[in-house]
């Protein structure tokens, strides 16, 4: 009896990535279906004045056909506004700083993308991501970092469940992106020389400032010093993120002055007069909504932490908080840790394993 080839359903961008990670599971011989997910359609707010999902989905279409796989495509545009790009509109009112890709991930490739996988009979689903699965003896799936140190994105995969990892791919996860491209070239990939994506997952290229703007209503405010004296004006506390330098309207000093904090009380943004000023640093911080891939087997527990994608991880404790803290997180970091900006997502790593995370709380400043 010949056995039948896994089926798995790829996400496919039209960019170069996903089109190896196509192309390898189709040599590696499973039964592959292209997915483009359409998420994005307005054409206002883009500095190219359009949306290039069409493009994107033509490039998509020319690699499928190559491979001789079909291609489906997916319109999640409704659900990508509320659950992703409202998501954050609101958070950023809250004055948090949020990271729509990691909710991309969450709500979208392997929400709604997986949902379709499974009602197709997939067993699998498959993306261009840098980063790997490793499966152990009991079927558990451990979420590892990329090979390309450069392009790991393992960060922005922490919100996926252990039920989804165990039924996804990541084809190009043990390869560099120059071998990547090399690849694309050797299997005459029409996008093999295209440009990585750049700007919000799934919408573009964009002035990201001008774009809260047109849907966030400005509240300008006081801009203050840590004693509270007044230095300026700010556009709204939505647009500023904590240890920004860039951007202040702060009359009559040169010096280079960084947000330390936002007072939404008051709607006041705080700075202060040099980078390496105590005020930036935390030694602590609270961490909610956490996801574990793979929980740890004891509380207190030791790991690394990454606080911003591609920085490198810090060592700390993690700590159950209070009953009354709602099962929160507090993540205490061997050494201070410069700008903790709340919303940012505080991802967990043993070794090249990512075993989950969650969003960094708002901070009191000591």
């Amino acid at each position: 009896m010949i056995k039948k080839k896994p089926k798995v359903l790829v996400g496919m961008s039209g960019g170069v990535d996903s089109s190896v990670a196509a192309a390898l599971l189709v040599q590696a011989g499973y039964e592959v279906i292209g997915g483009f997910i359409k998420n994005w359609s307005d054409t206002k707010d883009l500095w190219t004045g359009e949306c290039a999902w069409r493009g994107e989905r033509r490039d998509a279409l020319r690699v499928a056909a190559r491979l001789d796989i079909p291609l489906l495509t997916f319109d999640f545009e409704k659900e990508y506004r509320k659950r992703v790009l409202d998501r954050m509109f609101a958070e950023y009112e809250q004055g948090l700083t949020p990271n729509p890709d990691v909710l991309c991930n969450e709500e979208i490739k392997f929400g709604l993308f997986f949902e379709e996988a499974m009602k197709a009979g997939c067993e699998f689903v498959a993306t261009g991501h840098y980063a790997r699965v490793k499966r152990d003896r009991t079927g558990s799936a451990h979420l590892l970092k990329g090979a390309d140190p450069d392009k790991d994105q393992s960060y922005f995969l922490h919100r996926v469940s252990q039920k989804v990892l165990r039924q996804t791919l990541f084809p190009i996860g043990h390869l560099k992106k120059a071998r990547v491209r090399k690849l694309a070239e050797q299997l005459k990939l029409s996008t093999a020389s295209k440009p990585d994506s750049q700007g919000i997952c799934f919408v573009g290229k964009l002035d990201f400032h001008d774009f809260l703007r047109k849907r966030i209503k400005s509240k300008p405010g006081k801009i203050v010093d840590e004693h509270g004296a007044i230095l300026g004006q700010h556009d709204g506390l939505d647009a500023y993120t904590i240890g920004q330098r860039t951007g202040l309207k702060v009359s009559h000093d040169q010096r280079a002055w960084y947000v330390v904090a936002k007072d939404r009380n008051k709607n006041q943004l705080i700075i202060v007069p040099d980078r390496e000023h105590p005020l930036l640093y935390q030694k602590q911080a609270t961490v909610r909504g956490v996801n574990w891939i793979v929980p740890p087997k004891k509380m207190p527990c030791k790991i690394d932490a990454a606080i911003r994608y591609r920085q490198k991880p810090e060592k700390a404790r993690l700590i159950l908080c209070h009953s009354s803290e709602g099962g929160n997180l507090r993540l205490e970091f061997r050494h201070p840790v410069w700008a903790l900006a709340p919303g940012q997502s505080a991802v967990f790593y043993r070794g090249t394993e990512c075993l989950g995370g969650g969003f960094i709380s708002e901070q009191s400043l000591h």
